[in-house]
């Protein structure tokens, strides 16, 4: 029996740092380093660190929904991201690294806005949670050597992910769900 897999597609800033969450977890087709939410076709990396694309870094993830659901998707987005930052994330700055939910469908949609209200809720975060959840658009996969960074460039994954402060507000702002597990 063939599987079916679905689309999530989520903006956290830099997607090098938003591929190794994902390819992880059980149930995970592929995580694909892109662009998308801009205007100008097959972007390059360089156009769009110019902020003039309109295009945000981001990850399509292609997933099995009976393993891994959407739910626990945006519950690992969430994870990755200072959802209070319209400026970018953490060192990165500017609208291409700006955080946003992309929802391929009304149900995505629903589940999303629901996630994000309950985070909102949660009282986690003393500032409001501000990434836009958005319709889905064309998604350009970034250049090759942009793919599965963390694998190809360990040191570098790992001295960034430090280094952008992404490293230490996750563990300051999640550190009670990771003792959980």
């Amino acid at each position: 029996m063939e599987k079916r897999y679905q689309l999530a597609t989520f903006a956290g800033g830099c997607f090098w740092c938003m591929v190794k969450p994902f390819d992880e977890q059980p149930g995970i087709n592929s995580v694909i380093s892109g662009y998308t939410g801009g205007t100008v076709e097959n972007p390059t990396y360089e156009q769009v660190c110019t902020d003039t694309t309109g295009h945000l870094e981001a990850v399509q993830i292609s997933y099995d929904p009976e393993i891994f659901t959407y739910e626990q998707l945006l519950e690992l987005f969430w994870q990755q991201i200072d959802p209070t930052d319209l400026g970018g994330q953490f060192h990165d700055r500017g609208k291409s690294y700006q955080s946003a939910v992309f929802y391929q469908d009304e149900t995505q949609k629903r589940i999303a806005t629901e996630s994000k209200q309950a985070l909102q809720e949660s009282g986690r975060f003393s500032k409001p949670i501000v990434t836009p959840i958005l319709p889905a658009q064309t998604f350009y996969p970034a250049e090759e050597y942009h793919q599965q960074y963390y694998k190809k460039n360990r040191v570098h994954y790992e001295s960034y992910h430090v280094g952008s402060g992404r490293a230490g507000f996750i563990q300051q702002h999640w550190r009670d769900e990771f003792e959980k597990k």
